[in-house]
Parts: C-alpha cells; sequence; structure tokens
C-alpha cells in the first residue's frame, strides 16, 4: 500500500458529511428511510457551517442522498460555497447514498424499539451483521440483513462513481449508517464493527483515494466537529466507559528532513512545541483525569506540554507506548536506506505488515506491546473510575492502535493519518470489555485552521 500521506500522486479526495440535526433525530426515533424527517432549524443552520467550513475547496462534483434531510443539508453547503464563487456544480442524488433500511422499526421511537424488538436490538448493537429482518413486499416474505446489505450498497457507490473522478476533490452528504459503511468499505472494516465509527450531524471526514475500491486508501480524518464549536464530539447517551485522547507528538528535526529515527530519542523542534502548545490549547477545557506517554522524549515533551493546563494530572511513561524500532534504518534518509536494503522501502509501503526491520521490530512486535499497553490502560481506568485519559505517542505506535481499535490487521497500517500533534478520540462506551469506539480521527483544525491536516509528513 503506498502511504498517502508520504508523496502519493493523484490522489482522489473524498469529503463525506453527516446531514444536519434533524426532526426525528430530536425525537429520537429511527429514521432509516423515511423521509417524514427534515431538517430542524439547528439543523440548517448547522449545514450553512459546514458549507463555511469547506468554502475554500473546490468541488468537482456534489453527491447526496434522496432523502430531504441530506437533500437540504447539501443544498445549503452548496449555496455557501457558490458565495465564493468556488462551485458551480449542483449536488446530484444518488440512490447508493440513502440511509440504510430498517424497514421494521422506521419511524419508531428508539426506546419502543428496544421494547418491542429487545433481542434484535440487542443482535443490532452487539452483532449488527446478524441482524435479520423479515420484509413482506410484492415478490412475498423474504430475508433482509440491512448491515450486510449496506455494506452491499456502499461498495456499488465506490465501484461507480470513483473511476469518474480520478485526481479529483468530491463532496458526499449522507447519514450516520451509509457514511460508516462508506468508510468501513473504503478501508475493509469489517461489518461486525459498524457501531466502531461515529459520524456526528453536519461532521466532516476526509478519504484519500490512489485509485478504485480495492487500491491503497487513507483516512485523512474522520467525524470533525470542531466548525460546529465542539472541541470534541459528545458523548453518546449511557456512555459507561472510558474516554481516550489518543495524541502523535509534535514535530521533530528529523520529521522536517524526511529522517528516519524510530527508538533515536529526538526532540521536539520549535514547531513541534508550538504544535503541543496548540494541542494543549485545544484541549484546555477538556477535563482530564489521566494521562500515559510513550517514554520517549518528544511524546514526553509533548504531553508535558498539553498538561501546562492540567497541573493536578502526574504523567505516567510507558515504554511499550514507544515508536517502532527501525533498527539499522535509523538515522538514515529513504534514498539511504534503498541503496542499503534494497527494494525493503517498497515492501514497507505496500506490504508492512511483512516487514522485519533490520536489528528492528516488526509491526506485529509493536502491535503486542502497545496493544497490550492499550487494553492495561482502559481496564486500569475502568477499576479506578477515571473517564477522560490523555495517551501520547508516535505514528506508527498510534496507526497500530487504530488497527486494533477497528478490528483490522497490520497490513492496513498506512489506512490512517496521524499528523504531528493531532488528537484522535476514542471511547468506550458499553464499558472495558466492549466494543470501543472511534468517535473521531486526526483532529488537526487547531494546527492548521482548516478541515485538511497541513501538518508535516516527515518519516517515523
Amino acid at each position: 500500500m503506498i502511504p498517502l500521506d508520504r508523496g502519493g500522486q493523484n490522489v482522489t479526495r473524498v469529503i463525506i458529511v453527516r446531514h444536519g440535526q434533524s426532526t426525528y433525530n430530536t425525537e429520537k426515533r429511527i429514521q432509516g428511510r423515511s423521509d417524514a424527517s427534515r431538517l430542524t432549524e439547528k439543523g440548517s443552520n448547522d449545514a450553512c457551517i459546514v458549507g463555511k467550513a469547506l468554502s475554500n475547496i473546490f468541488f468537482s462534483a456534489i453527491y447526496c442522498s434522496p432523502l430531504q434531510r441530506a437533500k437540504q443539508t447539501a443544498d445549503i453547503i452548496h449555496r455557501e460555497l457558490a458565495v465564493n464563487s468556488l462551485q458551480s456544480v449542483v449536488p446530484q442524488a444518488n440512490d447508493k447514498l440513502i440511509e440504510i433500511d430498517l424497514p421494521l422499526w422506521e419511524k419508531m421511537p428508539t426506546d419502543e424499539v428496544k421494547q418491542k424488538f429487545s433481542e434484535d436490538y440487542r443482535t443490532w448493537k452487539e452483532r449488527p451483521q446478524e441482524l435479520r429482518m423479515l420484509v413482506n413486499d410484492e415478490g412475498g416474505t423474504r430475508e433482509h440483513f440491512p448491515v450486510l446489505a449496506l455494506y452491499a450498497q456502499s461498495q456499488q457507490f465506490w465501484q461507480e462513481i470513483l473511476p469518474q473522478h480520478q485526481g479529483k476533490t468530491i463532496l458526499i452528504v449522507g447519514h450516520n449508517g451509509i457514511n460508516r459503511a462508506l468508510i468501513s468499505t473504503a478501508l475493509g472494516i469489517p461489518p461486525s464493527r459498524y457501531h466502531s465509527l461515529q459520524q456526528s450531524n453536519c461532521g466532516i471526514s476526509v478519504l484519500n483515494f490512489s485509485g478504485g475500491l480495492g487500491e491503497p486508501v487513507q483516512l485523512e480524518s474522520m467525524n470533525q466537529t470542531q466548525h460546529m464549536g465542539e472541541t470534541l464530539p459528545s458523548l453518546r447517551p449511557n456512555h459507561q466507559g472510558v474516554r481516550l485522547l489518543l495524541v502523535r507528538h509534535g514535530e521533530t528535526e528529523w520529521n522536517r528532513q524526511g529522517r528516519f529515527q524510530g527508538q533515536i530519542d529526538v526532540p521536539l523542534n520549535d514547531n513541534g512545541r508550538q504544535q503541543a502548545t496548540s494541542s494543549g490549547t485545544f484541549l484546555q477545557e477538556v477535563e482530564i483525569d489521566f494521562a500515559v506517554s510513550s517514554s520517549m522524549l518528544r511524546p514526553k515533551e509533548t504531553a508535558e506540554i498539553i498538561l501546562q493546563h492540567h497541573q493536578s494530572i502526574k504523567l505516567e511513561l510507558v515504554d511499550d507506548l514507544r515508536e517502532i524500532s527501525h533498527g539499522l534504518w535509523e538515522g538514515k534518509f529513504e534514498k539511504e536506506i534503498e541503496q542499503e536494503f534494497p527494494g525493503e522501502l517498497e515492501r514497507w509501503r505496500t506490504i508492512p505488515g511483512a516487514v522485519q526491520m533490520p536489528e528492528g521490530e516488526n509491526l506485529q512486535q509493536v502491535w503486542e506491546r502497545s496493544a497490550y499497553c492499550w487494553q492495561k490502560i482502559v481496564q486500569s481506568a475502568s477499576k479506578n473510575q477515571l473517564k477522560t485519559g490523555l495517551i501520547v505517542a508516535h505514528d506508527a505506535t498510534n496507526k497500530t492502535l487504530l488497527c486494533h481499535i477497528l478490528g483490522l490487521s497490520p497490513e492496513n497500517f498506512w489506512n490512517f493519518r496521524q499528523g504531528n500533534g493531532a488528537v484522535s478520540v476514542i471511547d468506550y462506551p458499553g464499558g472495558p470489555n466492549g466494543l470501543p469506539v472511534l468517535q473521531a480521527m486526526n483532529i488537526t483544525t487547531h494546527l492548521s485552521g482548516g478541515v485538511l491536516d497541513k501538518t508535516a509528513a516527515g518519516a517515523l
């Protein structure tokens, strides 16, 4: 897989937005494919804000669900883009962006669904890929698997649309379910993890494709809500567990130069300290109960700068969150590595899980130590009834943890971008033994001032 944050060319950028708040959202009803729900006044105002947040981006196409809550959102965003004379294309409704089909539950209050369909609702939450509904239509009674059907629909959308916009930027305005499925089918996240991605009303996600579906793709960011005035996405109702804020350290001089650093203890440069300061300001109003950092200098310094706004918190340093050991690659530029280890950089870019760093580590070793450490942190926080923790680590460590959280393998390592000073949010709404939810990923608005990640993309 080509690491798209390290020079991938001719990238197709896809920006995905969920519709604004709807009447059924406020009434806590199951919307599905019902078109009775419409935008609230807040939903319309928030769509206007999204349009302003995207106003410096030119889109070659805008696609939206035909349901009115999404179409209204797309029309409002388009109107804001047109104010800046950046946008001439009008939104196109596409049936493959329609929301998940839940015919037996549609229009019902969620609490009523929980009561009347208790077993099915438990399946929906715990094993969504197994949810089955018997539906009567013109052909008689048929079995319907809502999540599996939605994933197939998403794949069809990508296969139809991506070839039409190679190297361009497009905007998609959809729904909670279809947006999750679009991101999941792009990255290979299984249907069993349908609930492991959050999509807030008017949240913004960014995907970068190198080609069509099945070719290298990178999730640049997910569920940005800062343009809505939120520092972080709000906690789900009945949230029981811990929230972890996963941060990558600020920039080092070796990051800037593109030199592989691995476990060589390179400190932050001035820009990295400024990034850490910006991250600290961004998180200053967030109540943090504990903090853990890799024992290396660059994340430790980043964490200490962030914690200047939380001076009662003692920073814990752990070795298991250290960066991958690049062994004999450390201290070298890509050109030098290619000369000394012909073909190995290409293998690192395409099959990272198969690469053993000379006299260093492989990704499975990083996975085992970092995931073990992560689970210990979650269990300890739960035992001690701590709610929010700051975790500061490294590019490879963070990407490996994201794979672990979403049920992916080390081969998906390059699917995620982690900018210097970026913040990701992982919740455990059902407690430490429940599935985690990636609430937001690679938030860099406090660093770049916009929805796109403009942090340096140097070596690990």
